[in-house]
């Protein structure tokens, strides 16, 4: 029998930031979503000292895939050391480190290192995981690179807001009408087509046309992740034009009195597209309060449905 192979790789990017802050960045998980284009969501287990789990739902060559790892924290040294629980196939184990080196004041190189195998060692696995590691590696070296020498501009085009509803049900019922995607067309009139797949349990594919108050079509597509009968979270991967981010999660709190549901948004503003589609004189804010006027009037009307949906249950 021969010794499974282990594939043993590198990358590396140049930032023009210092290193604290970029260790920051990359510690602070739940801010994944913000910063690297592949990851949906991060669930975050504190475990002691520097020790954590996370748990963490991304796209890996057009595939939506979870897995558990656990991290060590180094912040006198800038590492953060990483090794998958329980791999996603093809891979067999996954693990890695991140460094961070102070190059100047004002200047710092971060290496990813990834080691893997692909389970049965097939090579035609290697090659996929070979593929996807290369990708997602680039993918979020340049994301972080562009996240962290624009965060001051970047923290002013970035805000978060949040609506909730009041509901005389239970938790479940209204967690099943947001989860039940696939029905919204038939449940709520500013949605027009949808198109959803599960492949894997918990883990949504959504893509939906819907319709703004002017009477245009907009396609948007998302991934989900599902905690029944608890939360809902999501990344817009298909954005509408004044939007360059956009995540956020749906929560359900039962209490004595019924259920609390809300919607919760995180979005970026995208300064290119403000004038093209609010006209010469809109400004940064306008932007804003057009994104959240919007968004907020999707998700309360959605969750009056769910509303409706769930006092008339039974």
């Amino acid at each position: 029998m021969s010794q499974p192979s282990l594939r043993e790789v590198e990358h590396e990017i140049t930032i023009s930031a210092p290193a604290d802050a970029v260790y920051r960045l990359i510690a602070e998980v739940r801010n994944w979503p913000r910063i690297f284009p592949p990851t949906i969501y991060v669930d975050h287990i504190p475990e002691g000292d520097n020790e954590e789990r996370i748990r963490i739902w991304a796209t890996a060559n057009g595939e939506a895939k979870n897995w558990t790892s656990r991290r060590t924290l180094d912040p006198e040294g800038l590492r953060i050391t990483f090794r998958q629980e329980i791999p996603a196939p093809p891979v067999a184990a996954m693990g890695g480190t991140w460094i961070i080196e102070a190059l100047s004041a004002d200047e710092s190189r971060v290496r990813l290192l990834h080691d893997y195998r692909a389970i049965d060692d097939d090579p035609a696995s290697l090659a996929w995981i070979d593929e996807a590691v290369d990708r997602n590696s680039r993918s979020e070296l340049t994301a972080l690179k562009t996240n962290v020498e624009t965060a001051h501009a970047a923290e002013d085009l970035t805000f978060s807001f949040e609506d909730t509803v009041r509901i005389n049900g239970s938790a479940k019922d209204v967690y099943d009408f947001i989860n039940e995607a696939d029905k919204w067309h038939e449940r709520l009139p500013h949605v027009a087509t949808v198109r959803l797949t599960e492949d894997t349990p918990g883990l949504q594919e959504l893509e939906m046309d819907t319709r703004a108050k002017d009477g245009s079509v907009h396609t948007t597509k998302s991934y989900r992740v599902t905690f029944p009968h608890e939360r809902i979270a999501y990344k817009q991967t298909t954005l509408p034009g004044l939007m360059t981010l956009h995540t956020g999660y749906w929560t359900f709190v039962e209490d004595d009195e019924g259920v609390a549901a809300s919607s919760q948004h995180t979005v970026t503003i995208n300064t290119e597209n403000i004038t093209k589609v609010l006209g010469p004189q809109a400004t940064v804010e306008d932007a804003k309060q057009y994104v959240h006027t919007a968004l907020s009037t999707n998700s309360r009307a959605t969750l009056g449905h769910a509303k409706n949906h769930a006092e008339n249950k039974g």
